[in-house]
């Protein structure tokens, strides 16, 4: 190892001197130095060598090192501005004219797209009620998707899903309800879940897309009661906006709760006065709730006279929007740097 360390020192003296520019230079920095370089590759088969040996080759080697490092330095001064590469005070090698002294280059920090951001707070929000998460398929079957949720064929609630079929039983989940229905059959009461997740239909326009994400609820046990349900939303809403946001349940219709409600907040926009956003009315759509219909109970084996229960689901794109005062939900799709970099 002596000799070959002295081999490389007198060669790199050799050719460091013969260079008449910084581009032959740098190349011989590269040669020795860098880290392929042959005094890297020499310090690599320290390894191989004895206890007694490696301290005594160590120092040597970096010995060698630092001369070469200053040979270079030295070489570097010799030729014109020009020419000259800045390679002294600890900058590094810098080809060509450069200003030490301006800004280097800001990095940019990634973030959490909105759509991930708000998914994680309403989960978090349900958590700290003591729902848990359950996950189901994206690819689903019908029985799960329609039939056990009280949607046989040909029942005309089936239009309004708008349903990307695969074949006459598979098809791509058009809610994350058929979670439920998997909850449910896999275990027995008392039962608090919530069922995030990417749902399709085929819809598109500014408030709809093919793909989007929906969280939906679930609580079965003795006694469970729609007020029971009004309680927890109210406090979701008041989570998610502010203490302030108003609450109303409207009666509606699924065919797999009864009795069924549309739940309104009042317009996050202009709190009630009435605006564009809320068409003059002051109050928003956010989601669908009831009670679990006593069908969907029997088709998963529990008994609707010894149980109740109820559900709800939101679509989180539409929470998003509302908590960010976004008007056009394909934003979240166009993949643009500069509208995702102001979450």
């Amino acid at each position: 190892m002596h000799k070959e360390i002295e081999d490389i020192l007198k060669r790199a003296k050799r050719e460091i001197e013969k260079a008449k520019d910084s581009k032959t230079l740098d190349a011989l920095r590269v040669k020795f130095l860098g880290r392929k370089g042959e005094i890297t590759l020499a310090f690599k088969k320290l390894s191989s060598l004895s206890e007694e040996e490696r301290p005594q080759i160590g120092r040597l080697l970096n010995k060698a090192k630092k001369e070469i490092d200053s040979l270079l330095k030295e070489k570097g001064k010799s030729f014109s501005p020009s020419e000259r590469s800045l390679y002294k005070d600890g900058l590094g090698w810098l080809k060509g004219v450069v200003d030490p002294s301006l800004p280097g280059r800001r990095k940019i920090i990634g973030k959490l797209h909105p759509i991930t951001k708000v998914m994680g707070e309403i989960c978090s929000v349900f958590q700290s009620m003591g729902f848990s998460i359950a996950q189901g398929p994206e690819v689903e079957e019908d029985f799960y998707n329609f039939e056990a949720l009280n949607i046989p064929p040909n029942h005309p609630a089936r239009d309004m899903q708008d349903t990307f079929y695969i074949d006459d039983k598979i098809l791509l989940r058009t809610h994350t309800s058929p979670i439920q229905i998997r909850t449910m059959k896999a275990q027995k009461p008392p039962i608090r879940i919530i069922a995030p997740g990417k749902v399709y239909r085929c819809d598109s326009d500014v408030t709809h897309t093919p793909m989007f994400h929906q969280v939906e609820g679930l609580m079965v046990d003795k006694n469970v009661s729609f007020s029971q349900l009004k309680g927890t939303l109210t406090q979701f809403v008041h989570k998610i906006f502010d203490a302030q946001t108003k609450v109303r349940f409207r009666p509606s219709y699924f065919p797999f709760t009864e009795p069924s409600a549309e739940v309104d907040i009042q317009c996050v926009n202009c709190r009630g006065k009435g605006c564009r956003v809320c068409s003059y009315t002051g109050w928003l759509e956010v989601l669908g709730a009831g009670m679990v219909h006593p069908a969907v109970f029997r088709n998963v084996g529990y008994d609707p006279e010894e149980v109740t229960g109820f559900a709800f689901g939101l679509g989180v794109e539409r929470i998003a929007m509302l908590k960010y005062s976004i008007d056009d939900i394909r934003l979240f799709y166009d993949n643009d740097i500069r509208f995702l970099d102001q979450f």
